[in-house]
């Protein structure tokens, strides 16, 4: 055998384990084999190839952790889609609705409406339909003295596909809306508002604004002008039906264990594959989940599935627990905006080269219903309290106190609500309260400056009862709206101040 000095210093390189030479460089090595003289046949040993010697697996049951790394990934990759398809499966399956019917709440949402940051100071409105049955159309009312609407339109993806009323492609002078599946060549009527959507479920959240002087009957009143059918009934649209949920049970937070990914499966067996999704559809393929085929996952995958989705919830609470400083909207404040869109000011975190998973995750895990794009001036905006004044993360069973000063930067008003940091949705108490807000002024004790201060927690302090948003003894997520903040409030220059721990 003639092996030539290159192929020489190169086996020589790959001997080092056996010449005990395993930290050396290179050079190192080179040096080494001048020193040792030549070599039998028997010594050479390949660069590479194989652990160094004594290495030994972390795991013994590879199977299962195989799918369970596949599991937790695509529980956070699915984040988004997960959330919305809640929505709509309630709809169908707790409160026996239809697609195309339309919830409407006769009033604020109370703790029965179990659902991720919702508001309690205006009236819901929502509504699902599937387009693989063809597009639908979605009739929208003029926004004006009688009341407007805001809110989106998502995809399954829960990605914004159409923003409706003043800010909305009908600019508040309301109109037909058009939702086509994908790949549909069909016309499209004249005079129609036209939006083609990626995916076949179509979910919209809308929330009824109320006109100077109105009340809520009024903004009830103002929902139920909407009209949603299919565009085959557009000739003669059946009589719509509309469902006051108001003193029932919707439970739309999403599930957490296998029940997880049956819900997952129910998603990818209908919606198209994006690109960017593939691998993980691969993924999803080793625990039993295939684009149109029944969920078939084994009893490894079943445990392992179960296990990640429980470990996704608590790996996104330790993400809020240590919620990144740099993204406070006051670097001297401990509040965060609800709204925390990607670098692009959108809420897809989808780049030229990558897709970014973990902070989609986390701002689907705490809020749904995004704008298309967020702007400089939001028309809305909601402050989240992450701490006290001290950096101290908030607790069950403490008492907070925040000092609402007279002077609060809103053309509208301010609300505060009160959510369980555990599930991000309301906390039921017997006295039923979630919010105190602006609006609410006139029954609650006002500080000498004309501000007012709210306590937070199980019990009122003496004679602050009006003043006291209860806890039930969860651990709160305070969440501060702004309705039509001013400039003060969007340049920064005005600051809400910490909540201070009062036992």
């Amino acid at each position: 055998m003639i092996i030539s000095r290159r192929g020489l210093y190169r086996l020589a390189l790959g001997s080092a384990a056996l010449l005990g030479l395993q930290g050396t460089t290179g050079k190192a090595h080179a040096q080494a084999l001048r020193s040792t003289g030549p070599l039998s046949n028997s010594d050479f040993e390949p660069l590479g190839g194989q652990p160094p010697q004594g290495a030994q697996p972390s795991i013994e049951d590879f199977d299962y952790q195989i799918k369970y790394q596949r599991a937790f990934e695509a529980a956070l990759w699915a984040m988004p889609a997960l959330a919305i398809y809640r929505f709509r499966a309630a709809a169908l399956e707790d409160l026996g609705l239809r697609d195309n019917d339309i919830i409407a709440y006769s009033g604020v949402a109370t703790a029965k409406l179990e659902a991720t940051t919702a508001n309690a100071s205006t009236p819901y409105i929502t509504a699902f339909t599937d387009l693989q049955n063809g597009p639908t159309v979605l009739e929208v009312p003029p926004a004006g003295e009688d009341g407007s609407l805001y809110g989106q339109v998502v995809d399954a993806w829960q990605y914004t596909i159409a923003d409706v009323g003043p800010s909305g492609l009908d600019k508040g002078k309301g109109g037909k809306y058009i939702f086509t599946p994908p790949g549909y060549e069909g016309e499209i009527p004249e005079g129609y508002l036209h939006v083609p959507s990626p995916n076949y479920r179509v979910a919209f959240a809308f929330r009824s604004v109320r006109g100077p002087g109105m009340t809520e009957a009024d903004a009830y009143a103002y929902a139920k002008r909407l009209r949603m059918y299919s565009l085959s009934q557009d000739g003669n649209p059946p009589e719509q039906v509309f469902y006051d949920p108001i003193d029932t049970r919707y439970p739309t937070m999403p599930l957490w264990g296998l029940a997880h990914f049956e819900n997952l499966h129910a998603i990818m067996t209908v919606e198209p594959v994006k690109p960017e999704d593939k691998q993980i559809m691969g993924m999803l393929a080793t625990l039993g989940i295939r684009h149109g085929e029944p969920f078939a996952p084994d009893d490894v995958a079943k445990r392992a599935m179960t296990q990640a989705s429980y470990d996704v919830w608590f790996y996104m609470q330790n993400w809020y627990d240590n919620f990144p400083k740099d993204k406070l909207y006051w670097p001297d404040r401990h509040y965060a905006s609800l709204l925390q869109a990607d670098d692009n000011k959108t809420f897809t975190w989808t780049y030229e080269d990558r897709v970014d998973t973990i902070e989609r995750a986390a701002e689907y895990f705490w809020c749904t219903y995004m704008p298309q794009v967020l702007s400089d001036n939001p028309a809305t905006q909601y402050m989240m309290a992450m701490a006290d004044s001290n950096g101290a993360p908030l607790e069950a069973g403490a008492t907070y106190r925040l000092d609402v000063p007279a002077d609060m930067p809103v053309d509208q008003f301010w609300a505060l609500t009160v959510y369980d940091r555990a599930t991000m949705g309301f906390i039921y108490t017997s006295e039923d309260r979630t919010t105190l807000s602006s609006y609410d002024l006139s029954t609650m004790e006002q500080n000498p400056d004309g501000g007012v201060s709210i306590w937070v927690g199980p019990k009122a302090p003496e004679g602050k009862q009006a003043n006291w948003i209860p806890t039930s003894g969860k651990r709160p997520l305070p969440a501060m709206r702004l309705y039509g903040p001013t400039e003060a409030f969007n340049n920064r220059s005005f600051k809400l101040p910490d909540f201070e721990r009062v036992s």
